[in-house]
């Protein structure tokens, strides 16, 4: 289904400032329906098509948006979005077009139903009728309340704003969740900011703040309460939202709505929501995500710790095998550490591992002392899940580590002059690192340019250390397959190595309260 906007922009003749007039109703217009009781429906005239042998002959309309309140039943059980209807079905929507003037009467929706009262209010922009937003209730019945009559009246205030071209406001963003709705509480204030009436949840909003006085013909500063969002809206004829901490413990939401008559502010409207509770569990998840940050941070410096503990017993001892084992180890560490290090920055379980990449091959480089190597990076996974990012950083620094290792070595022997040929000394070889994401997998791939595998190599049968821990990391913990093998032996002419590597990609696995 295509959203408004594309429906507005493929079958009216709408311009760009109607447009984003249009999608800015849309955007906020769940408090008229609220104020209505009612659905609200939005309509435009299509524009004719090129190949009508009758242009102009019967006008369509298309239905642009839909909304139900909140705080009544519905009358229209069918979502009507993006459908298209002729004119004679909606006489008074073509008559609003033409009259520009709001109005009201009866249809049936469906054969054999009762009636529904509709009530269709034109939408200007920059003076022209670009839709018509139509009111739809059920026919009458008891007799409203004081809060129904009071909402009601509240609407026909904006449906004059709308007329007008005044509603929706130019600087109105779409609601948020967060976003007060009429339910929540009602504050109806005059032009001087006085109160003219409170809704019963706005009442308790107000008590929860510490104003248990009679409220009606008060201003809300004479009662101990901050009203400066509200003396904003009528000062500016703009709406206002701003939050109110009363008490440690009480927050409250208000949305100031100014409401206007030929460009003069009549008053305000005023959308209370207590979000006490939603800014504590903020604070809990603030909390939590420091403490998770911290604890990241502790590890790394653990982490880091150990390494150099390794790094100073392997200077230590005389060059040999315990020597070069601890160098490998004190690696390790330090590729793990580089994870961690990103975690404790980001608050989120999801890490982007492009930028753990850029540290293990930076951490490549450092290691690379006599050799004159090239690295290269293409490519990218975005962000992947922490339980993933470990293991394929330390399989990624294994797999670099080993082709600055052992690659070439044929190539090193060539510039000491025991081999033949001329070898460019500015770069004796190339390792790259090729990563991408598509379809569900991620894949990585690690290439060189160096002597390759030597014949009948099987990374199954490899008793190096390394490899064998790539091998288990891939398959055990990532469920993810490895394949290594000689880049000639694909048949494509190039020398060294290729090592590809998928595996599903996953989901972060939330973490509760």
């Amino acid at each position: 289904m295509a959203t408004p906007a594309e429906l507005a922009f493929e079958r009216t003749n709408l311009d760009e400032d109607q447009l984003a007039h249009l999608q800015r109703l849309l955007g906020t217009w769940g408090i008229l329906a609220d104020l209505s009781f009612s659905d609200l429906v939005l309509m435009a005239p299509m524009a004719p098509e090129p190949t009508d042998p009758h242009p102009g002959g019967g006008l369509e309309l298309v239905i642009l948006g839909q909304m139900r309140p909140s705080n009544s039943s519905t009358v229209v059980e069918h979502d009507l979005v993006g459908q298209t209807v002729d004119a004679d079905v909606w006489p008074l929507v073509v008559l609003t077009f033409e009259s520009g003037e709001s109005s009201r009467g009866e249809m049936l929706l469906e054969p054999g139903g009762e009636p529904v009262r509709l009530q269709c209010i034109p939408v200007r922009c920059q003076g022209e009728v670009v839709a018509v937003l139509t009111r739809m209730s059920a026919g009458a019945g008891r007799r409203p309340g004081h809060l129904e009559r009071t909402y009601r009246d509240v609407f026909n205030r904006f449906a004059v704003m709308l007329s007008e071209g005044s509603f929706p406001f130019p600087s109105e963003e779409v609601a948020t969740e967060e976003a007060p709705r009429v339910g929540d509480g009602v504050v109806l204030v005059d032009e001087e900011g006085r109160v003219r009436y409170a809704s019963p949840n706005a009442t308790n909003a107000l008590h929860r703040m510490g104003m248990y006085s009679q409220i009606e013909g008060r201003r809300l500063t004479d009662l101990g309460i901050e009203e400066s969002a509200i003396e904003w809206a009528l000062a500016s004829a703009l709406p206002v939202v701003e939050e109110v901490e009363r008490r440690p413990d009480v927050t409250v939401l208000l949305h100031c709505i100014p409401l206007m008559q030929s460009d003069d502010v009549t008053g305000c409207i005023v959308l209370l929501r207590d979000v006490t509770d939603l800014r504590r569990l903020d604070r809990l998840l603030l909390s939590k995500d420091a403490a998770i940050r911290e604890v990241h941070h502790r590890v790394k410096n653990n982490l880091q710790t150990i390494s150099a503990l390794l790094r100073l017993q392997a200077r230590r001892l005389p060059p040999g095998g315990g020597r070069v084992a601890l160098f490998e180890a004190e690696r390790r560490v330090r590729s793990i550490a580089i994870v961690h290090e990103i975690l404790s920055r980001e608050p989120s379980d999801q890490v982007p591992f492009d930028e753990i990449v850029t540290a293990l091959i930076r951490m490549a480089k450092d290691s690379v002392v006599s050799r004159h190597l090239a690295f290269e990076v293409n490519g990218g996974l975005g962000e992947v899940p922490a339980d993933v990012a470990t293991p394929l950083a330390v399989v990624l620094a294994e797999l670099v580590q080993n082709a600055i290792e052992h690659a070439f070595l044929d190539f090193e022997a060539e510039e000491d002059g025991e081999g033949t040929g001329e070898v460019d000394r500015d770069s004796i070889g190339t390792i790259r690192v090729d990563l991408s994401s598509e379809g569900g997998m991620l894949r990585v791939e690690v290439l060189d340019d160096g002597s390759g595998l030597p014949d009948g190599f099987d990374i199954d049968d490899s008793q190096s250390l390394g490899l064998s821990i790539v091998r288990d990391l891939v398959r055990s913990q990532l469920d993810g397959t490895i394949a290594m093998h000689n880049r000639a032996g694909s048949g494509n002419g190039e020398r060294g190595t290729l090592v590809v590597i998928e595996l599903p990609a996953r989901d972060p696995q939330p973490i509760g309260l």
